[in-house]
């Protein structure tokens, strides 16, 4: 049985030391307070086992150890990929209508938003879109209607024709 007071105080009396530790392994305070959060998180998963172990401190420290040593070797099979291809070409700046469309999609309704990404971003069917969604087709048809709509009505310029696709019904 895990006992939050016990934790709490192995916390207290331990953090101070693994975040030095994380950061002497990891070479970055960023990093190691991710690797100090995760074994600490692990260490609550199996606190009932490891409140018993005679150095949980130790565990705690092997376990930072083999998160950055994961780390680091996904870190390098990046990086012997990006030796390989290169580095990626420069991305400039989006366009303004870009930036006019991404802001008229923030103001519509999470649902509404979603189903037009998943139909027109990813070319999914409204069926496939009311599968995902777990919600009746003529649902998915009325968000891409009233999402549609509603971008016609935030977007300057664009007439509501123009967002609407025949392919929906």
């Amino acid at each position: 049985m895990r006992d939050a007071n016990t934790f709490d105080d192995f916390y207290r009396s331990t953090s101070g030391r693994a975040l030095r530790y994380g950061r002497a392994v990891a070479g970055d305070a960023g990093e190691a307070q991710d690797l100090v959060q995760e074994a600490y998180a692990r260490a609550w998963r199996q606190w009932g086992k490891l409140a018993a172990h005679p150095a949980p401190e130790a565990w705690l420290r092997l376990v930072i150890n083999r998160l950055a040593t994961d780390r680091f070797r996904r870190l390098r099979g990046w990086r012997i990929a990006a030796s390989r291809t290169g580095p990626p070409d420069d991305v400039g700046p989006p366009g303004e209508d870009t930036v006019l469309l991404v802001g008229a999609l923030r103001q519509l309704p999470a649902r509404h938003r979603q189903a037009l990404a998943l139909h027109y971003l990813l070319d999914l069917s409204v069926e496939e879109i009311a599968r995902e969604a777990g919600v009746p087709a003529g649902t998915v048809k009325s968000w891409l209607s009233r999402g549609r709509a509603r971008l016609a009505e935030l977007l300057p310029g664009v007439a509501a024709e123009e967002l609407e696709v025949n392919d929906v019904a």
